[in-house]
């Protein structure tokens, strides 16, 4: 009996160690990269990410368990925003490693809330069961320091050609800014050829140009232009 209580501690203690093992070595997908694709049971039947979106912008977000205050507050600010990321062409996708009744239960709950005086939303975006911690894990949200079974606050946008656009981890204690992250997919939807976004850079503000054309170059300096400089190294062109 001892033996076998040995065993099994061991075999335990071996299992434990080679997933830290392989958290430790699990690289997040960067800017630029190709978004992995994973198929999996969510709140809205099967999905396949990023594949079933088409060629919409998509926003993975990671959350370390249902029924938690921060996170719970996260998804009812979501189900606020759901209009506007409609009208921004972008999907929502929710995953953490809790299983699938335990997310309809929760959706269910959350439904029923009266959040900041707004009344009771439905959520329309899929919550995603990975209780494997297969997904968690290629995306780098499950971070061994943290936890080894519950995800970081992770957050991928994903562009049209199914490559990542930007990255967002924050801690388990902090809740994400959301109109900081609708700020960021505006902004990314903004920027073009030559525009890029200056600090603090609000949707309708003026940007940078990297650049000059020959036809922009005659425009700097001149009454009434668009364009304008601070210093010779930043021009700046105004959004009408």
């Amino acid at each position: 009996m001892k033996k076998i209580v040995l065993l099994t501690t061991l075999l335990c203690f071996g299992v434990m160690f080679a997933w830290s093992q392989k958290l430790e070595n699990v690289q997040i997908p960067l800017i630029g990269d190709q978004a992995i694709t994973f198929t999996g049971e969510s709140t809205n039947g099967p999905i396949t990410f990023p594949d079933d979106y088409g060629r919409k912008w998509k926003i993975l977000f990671s959350h370390p368990k249902d029924f938690t205050p921060v996170c719970s507050s996260e998804l009812l600010e979501l189900a606020s925003l759901q209009k506007d990321f409609k009208n921004l062409n972008t999907a929502i996708v929710v995953v953490s490693t809790d299983n699938l009744e335990q997310h309809k239960t929760w959706k269910e709950s959350l439904e029923s809330v009266n959040y900041l005086g707004r009344g009771p939303e439905k959520i329309d975006f899929p919550l995603v069961a990975d209780e494997s911690k297969v997904i968690s894990s290629e995306y780098g949200m499950l971070h061994a320091n943290s936890s080894t079974t519950k995800d970081v606050r992770g957050v991928f946008i994903v562009n049209p050609d199914n490559k990542i656009a930007a990255i967002f981890f924050y801690p388990p204690s902090v809740g994400r800014n959301m109109d900081e992250i609708k700020r960021t997919l505006i902004a990314l939807q903004t920027t073009k050829d030559n525009v890029v976004l200056p600090a603090n850079w609000q949707p309708g503000k003026d940007v940078i140009l990297s650049y000059l054309t020959p036809e922009e170059q005659q425009q700097v300096g001149k009454p009434n232009s668009d364009i304008y400089q601070v210093t010779w190294y930043m021009t700046f062109m105004k959004m009408r």
